[in-house]
């Protein structure tokens, strides 16, 4: 075996082995020398080499997302490190696990005119779980401080930073370790089941005639069918899911913004419910967020064993347990009571269904259409990542088959790392994966094609409207230069040299006929990677959305 000859890089291997990180994602660089040689050098760790860091700390976080296990990122020193901001951003709201391993400079080279030299220590203080600055050698100190970091990341879901100091020569190896790793116990905080005030919530519970359920981002498979089955056979509770919640019923509504865009002032408040309770991350729908800021129910309860979000302004208890647990104690005190609430709500989820059938069987070739017929045509059990800004919200207003696992950068929303991610997703996972994106997203973040490890069967399904649609849906548009080269970011860039620089199958779509083309040549062609790019009309694509909405009421 060959080691680096450094201690310190030493023990951080030695604690990552030790701690159960298994993935370590690595951008090429001088400084990490001694981290790179020890990780590459091991055969029990899986090394991906991504050489631009924003590209590599995303795909980290794609795999973390899959894993449920931190993913190690090491990069060298200087700016090097700031390019892992976004990702590490999105992890801590997104409650992934990542472990950022950053070489740097001695202490003192820093701020005396030092080549690729920045103030590393705490860089990520505002998002960091944890952040260890090591100090030069082996020793007890930062052998806790490595332990303990890691340890947060596991235990409370989210990013830490872990700063070494390395001085040349970087490169030396030896052929047995030179120190003796420190291991620590460190006590897990498993929250405990308090049941003394139960009775007290399920009265609230039992004597109220409207109850709301809303989840927000949420992993597959992880509530049990007891718990399903429960809240869908009460007359009294109306459930509400994203289509980033992976939570279904036939009973469940899905889309949510098709339901109560058109409501009047009276149906809101028949519609504020005297009790809402939410579980799963964050929330896409804009327009249920500012109906529940307006017509406020009188007791908001949040169920997650870490955090709770005041997103509604009227947060009255944190559950600091697993909706699993939540509702296992809590189910046995629940009485049933008389309610029309689920059965109004029902006959609105029937009229909007319809109406929505009914819509897009007459609209022309759009973004609208063109998300219909792909969300339409995912294959079964498969898996899919979807884009942020107009993506997301176009497919929460399609039915997605209940088999098909979705996944979406929402902790911040942002577009820079969509790709990156759902590239590292599917390393991780073993279902075919799709990602549907938007043109500025797509080329925002290119430099995610820059990577070995893209599976054959990865596809992208890329919607070029010529800019960033978004900023036409939003409030503000206005059809001018500076609307245009400001806030859409109007272009006329296509994917095809980019498809053929990385080696990747290529075909484009233009109307439907090409759209249904397109998508069996999509889904035929495992070679390679595939991209399809359709091309939809920009002008037309909001009005079409927009006349949606009022079509519906």
């Amino acid at each position: 075996m060959i080691y680096p000859k450094i201690p310190l890089a030493q023990s951080i291997i030695e604690i990552c082995l030790a701690q159960g990180l298994n993935h370590i994602v690595i951008s090429p660089g001088s400084r990490n020398a001694p981290l790179t040689i020890g990780f590459v050098n091991n055969p029990k760790f899986t090394c991906y080499s991504v050489a631009d860091e924003r590209s590599a700390a995303f795909f980290a976080l794609g795999i973390a997302q899959q894993t449920k296990k931190p993913v190690a990122l090491v990069c060298t020193s200087g700016s090097a490190l700031l390019n892992y901001y976004p990702a590490f951003a999105e992890a801590f709201y997104s409650q992934i696990p990542l472990v950022v391993i950053s070489a740097d400079r001695p202490l003192d080279k820093i701020d005396i005119g030092d080549g690729q030299t920045i103030r590393q220590e705490n860089v990520f203080q505002n998002h960091s779980l944890y952040n260890a600055n090591l100090v030069e050698g082996a020793s007890f100190e930062n052998d806790l401080k490595i332990t303990k970091a890691i340890h947060h990341s596991i235990i409370n879901k989210g990013p830490v930073h872990i700063n070494a100091p390395f001085e040349e020569p970087l490169y030396e190896t030896v052929n047995a370790l030179s120190i003796n790793v420190e291991t620590f116990a460190i006590a897990n905080d498993t929250p405990t089941v308090e049941l003394s005030n139960w009775d007290e919530f399920a009265t609230i519970w039992n004597s109220s005639k409207k109850k709301l359920v809303l989840v927000g981002i949420n992993d597959p498979n992880s509530i049990d069918n007891s718990i399903v089955d429960f809240l869908a056979n009460d007359s009294s509770v109306v459930v509400m899911t994203e289509t980033t919640s992976n939570f279904h019923h036939p009973t469940f509504i899905n889309n949510i913004d098709t339901i109560i865009t058109p409501f009047s002032q009276s149906e809101f408040e028949n519609f504020q419910p005297d009790i809402l309770v939410t579980f799963g991350g964050m929330v896409v729908s804009k327009r249920i967020k500012a109906a529940l800021r307006k017509y406020q129910p009188k007791h908001h309860w949040h169920i997650d064993s870490l955090r709770a979000y005041n997103t509604y302004g009227c947060l009255t208890e944190h559950f600091k347990i697993s909706p699993n647990v939540f509702f296992s104690h809590f189910i046995p005190l629940v009485e049933p009571i008389e309610s029309d609430y689920f059965a109004n709500f029902e006959s609105i989820n029937q009229l909007r269904k319809d109406k929505t059938a009914n819509y897009l069987s007459k609209i022309t070739f759009s973004d609208f259409k063109v998300f219909e017929k792909i969300i339409q045509s995912l294959p079964l059990n498969s898996h899919l990542q979807i884009g942020n800004s107009s993506a997301i919200r176009y497919a929460q207003l399609i039915d997605i088959h209940p088999s098909i696992e979705v996944f979406c950068n929402r902790g911040t929303s942002g577009i820079d790392g969509n790709t990156s991610t759902a590239i590292g997703a599917a390393v991780a996972n073993d279902k075919p994966t799709i990602l549907i994106t938007g043109d500025i997203s797509f080329f925002y973040d290119s430099n995610g094609l820059w990577n070995n490890y893209i599976p054959k069967n990865f596809k992208i399904i890329l919607i070029n409207n010529g800019g960033g649609g978004i900023f036409r849906i939003l409030p503000g548009h206005d059809e001018t230069p500076v609307f245009n080269t400001f806030f859409e970011t109007s272009h006329c860039l296509t994917a095809e040299k980019l498809a053929k620089m990385y080696d990747f199958d290529y075909a484009i779509a233009s109307d439907e006929y090409s759209l249904e083309s397109g998508i069996k040549n999509l889904y035929s062609n495992n070679t390679k990677p595939f991209i399809l790019e359709i091309f939809t009309p920009t002008r037309e694509n909001d009005k079409v959305l927009l006349q949606f909405f009022k079509e519906l009421i």
